[in-house]
């Protein structure tokens, strides 16, 4: 079967026998003239109250929720992808990412905060029951209740090679188990939490498992601060005997590996329109300092070594923009876009390197302190390596594909 042209609501066979099937797909998206309008507004409202906080937040490390969550409500960023009947904006995929592009503009830490809130909500307004998107979607848009993602482990690596279990007991699930590195940890209301329901079943054998914060045997402690995107959380949660009903698991008994795998992908691409966005800002410094910056009487911008670093990051930004582009639309038209993500995803970690590097050397010395934002986009950008999944995981997934006939042109 070629996989290149399935439908994400239809069944279809992208990890061999194993079967999923997409439910509660909705495209969402505003018209032109409603989104430009949002946009421009959102746009404005970024760089007037937010990029102002910079400072505060990198000397203490620490997002004031009290202070960013209501600037946030402000602009309806909490809900940029719950559909519209549970109170969000309702934002198609190609809308958001410019959105999601600009917040990398500004402040690591408030980027990572938006990030992960919308991808999950995203994923829960396309695998959560109705029920399950009643109770939560509609806080979730107004941002007073916030849904991590419960994977990553510090004794076992990712997807099946997970230790933590969830065993059924009548109408319960007993879940025991650590997680770690779970951004939003501070905030989040509940956890998507991935666990073996069945440890013999292999793939068949993961399930996704809404937990509420404050479930008894379930522990929240916050890990050391990160190099860049201060500020935001990762915290390591501890799950002993912790009792959730059945009816809390995400999408199908079993699914979770593969529900994981399909809603990554746009996760990836996600994390695509964030490198091209603080590759953007990181270009313009450059461009805005290489003018204004003079030694023996000129412009630094007329010396071809530094004409050469702007026209190789311009190229950079230019690749990825169309990249992102093509995976967006795909995703909109409801298709997969296995090999599409995950190229994104790593040709936008690098390209980010690669501009922020020569942006570095465009600024010279200065660059490297705090006077310049040259200094903070570089160390944020660092994390785009590491969120769903590492450079390998993306080599081995697009090759995988290609190597199966997938067809990405199409």
């Amino acid at each position: 079967m070629k996989t290149g042209a399935a439908k994400r609501g239809e069944t279809h066979q992208p990890f061999g026998e194993h079967v999923v099937m997409r439910e509660n797909v909705e495209a969402g998206g505003l018209e032109p003239k409603e989104y430009e309008k949002l946009k421009a507004e959102i746009f404005e409202a970024i760089w007037r109250d937010l990029d102002p906080l910079e400072k505060e937040i990198e000397d203490n490390e620490h997002v004031d929720h009290a202070v960013v969550d209501p600037l946030l409500r402000k602009m309806r960023a909490f809900g940029l992808l719950v559909p519209k009947r549970y109170g969000g904006v309702g934002l198609s995929t190609s809308q958001y990412l410019p959105i999601l592009a600009e917040f990398s503009k500004v402040q690591g830490g408030i980027r990572v905060l938006m990030h992960v809130h919308n991808t999950v909500a995203h994923g829960l307004s396309e695998l959560a029951t109705e029920e399950q998107r009643q109770q939560i979607l509609p806080g979730v848009a107004e941002g007073t209740k916030s849904v991590a993602f419960g994977l990553t482990e510090p004794e076992h690596g990712t997807g099946m090679d997970i230790g933590t279990t969830a065993r059924r007991d009548g109408d319960h699930y007993v879940i025991n188990g650590r997680k770690w590195l779970i951004t939003n940890s501070d905030i989040a209301t509940h956890f998507v939490i991935f666990a073996k329901t069945d440890p013999k079943a292999g793939v068949a054998g993961v399930s996704a498992i809404i937990v509420e914060r404050g479930t008894p045997g379930f522990t929240i402690t916050p890990l050391p601060e990160t190099m860049g995107c201060k500020g935001g959380e990762h915290g390591q949660l501890d799950l002993v005997d912790v009792r959730v009903p059945v009816a809390n698991v995400l999408g199908r008994e079993g699914q979770g590996i593969l529900q994981m795998e399909e809603l990554l992908e746009i996760s990836r691409v996600f994390i695509a329109a964030t490198s091209l966005g603080t590759a953007e800002r990181a270009f313009e410094l450059s461009l805005e300092f290489a003018k204004k910056r003079v030694t023996f009487g000129k412009p630094i911008a007329a010396r071809q070594a530094i004409q050469r670093y702007i026209a190789e990051m311009g190229t950079d930004i230019y690749a990825l923009r169309g990249m992102i582009q093509d995976a967006a639309a795909k995703w909109d038209q409801g298709r997969r876009i296995p090999a599409e993500a995950s190229m994104c995803k790593l040709f936008g970690l690098e390209a980010v390197g690669r501009v922020t590097d020569r942006a570095l050397l465009v600024h010279g010395g200065i660059g490297y302190t705090r006077q310049h934002p040259i200094e903070r986009l570089y160390r944020d950008a660092r994390l785009n390596w590491l969120e769903e999944g590492p450079p390998t995981i993306q080599y081995a997934v697009a090759a995988t594909r290609f190597l199966a006939g997938y067809e990405w042109h199409v």
